[in-house]
């Protein structure tokens, strides 16, 4: 009998983005071999465990945040995957999700509320932040929107009531209404914090979207935060499957993994229309409580009484697109949630979604996706 396979976590669990990489690796290790896992208590900016040194095991999946953690794990000769974004052992395999394509999906969340000012808070001490940034700036420029970024006090260190009246007063002096993105959803409910103490309404004035869909923080802030959904434990997952081939002999060095978001976590904190035109957003606001019910532009216009022709000029010019391609869209992303967190076969997905043949989804979606929906499934899960 073989003895069991030791791996150690040096993966924190004080926040919800380590705790899905957790439970990536525990999915994978309950569909392979057991492992014998050496969890101990960590926190990001922890100093390296003192049994790390004379540890007697086969591998390691770390959180590499600081130097004096990355300098302890220079010194171990078994197989490490780093899941952290600071790349601070630029030799090692590493996962992260993927920055660009969370930014890419907040913009697009904020643009399709209407929104001509746009706004990003960051914290400049992590790469992920300043990737964020600098994706989510390019989505708005490229819409042909102006983004204002907030600069943290440099050299400062704040504490939480010092941090939301810093970030109040930045969110005051913005043009309204701003769509704004926060780096997580710890910052996003200062953003929020901020404006309740200088009086700016949310999400009328200022609509906020985080990063991490942490349940908890975001159903506790006022109001509910909206935040991007991190694919967190196929990441944790697929960090797993590489060490488990690299322990038993594969040769990696430096190989970079993003892995893309699952989708938004829609909740009151964007939950407004910026546009000026009443009509337009009636008919928005009917597309989206109803395009997965079956219907079609027609039924738009029985709830706003407009020409066809003219609802969809004004359309095409506040959205960027027609009533159709709305419709679609609404579609569509519900149709990647019950791919993402269902095992409904395809057959019911395209009833619940809308969509009047399972045909017609499939098409549809890999025009406009790139994948079959098939595909799109096994990317998206572990």
């Amino acid at each position: 009998m073989k003895a069991p396979v030791k791996v150690a976590l040096l993966v924190e669990t004080s926040n919800a983005y380590a705790r899905g990489l957790l439970r990536g690796i525990v999915s994978y290790i309950r569909e392979h071999r057991l492992w014998s896992l050496y969890l101990s208590e960590h926190n990001r900016g922890d100093k390296p465990p003192r049994w790390l040194a004379h540890w007697k095991g086969h591998g390691i999946i770390a959180r590499i945040e600081n130097i004096a953690i990355a300098e302890a794990l220079r010194q171990v000769s078994v197989p490490i995957v780093d899941v952290s974004a600071a790349r601070l052992i630029p030799s090692l395999p590493w996962f992260e999700t993927d920055d660009g394509a969370i930014a890419h999906l907040a913009a697009d969340h904020l643009l399709e509320r209407g929104f001509n000012y746009f706004a990003y808070a960051g914290d400049g001490q992590f790469n992920w932040s300043k990737w964020r940034c600098e994706h989510f700036q390019n989505c708005i420029r490229a819409a042909g929107k102006e983004c204002f970024i907030y600069q943290p006090v440099k050299g400062v260190s704040l504490d939480e009531e010092e941090q939301a009246d810093h970030l109040g007063r930045w969110i005051k002096e913005l043009p309204k209404p701003v769509g704004l993105m926060a780096c997580y959803d710890f910052r996003a409910q200062q953003v929020l914090d901020g404006c309740r103490r200088n009086g700016v309404a949310v999400p009328d004035e200022v609509a906020v979207i985080g990063v991490d869909n942490d349940d908890l923080l975001c159903e506790l802030s006022h109001p509910p935060l909206s935040s991007v959904i991190p694919n967190t434990q196929r990441t944790g997952y697929e960090a797993a499957r590489l060490l488990d081939e690299m322990m038993s002999g594969k040769k990696v060095r430096g190989e970079t993994h993003l892995i893309p978001p699952l989708g938004i976590a829609t909740r009151q904190s964007t939950d407004v229309l910026a546009i000026s035109d009443r009509n337009v957003a009636r008919a928005v606001h009917f597309i989206r409580q109803h395009a997965c019910d079956g219907i079609k532009v027609k039924d738009v216009l029985k709830a706003v009484p407009h020409s066809r022709t003219l609802l969809e000029g004004r359309f095409k010019k506040l959205l960027g697109r027609t009533p159709h391609e709305e419709i679609l869209r609404v579609r569509l992303a519900r149709v990647k949630q019950l791919l993402t967190e269902t095992d409904l076969p395809l057959e019911q997905i395209a009833e619940r979604a809308g969509f009047p043949y399972v045909e017609y989804l499939s098409v549809a979606f890999r025009r406009e996706v790139g994948v079959p929906p098939s595909q799109f499934r096994a990317q998206n899960r572990p």
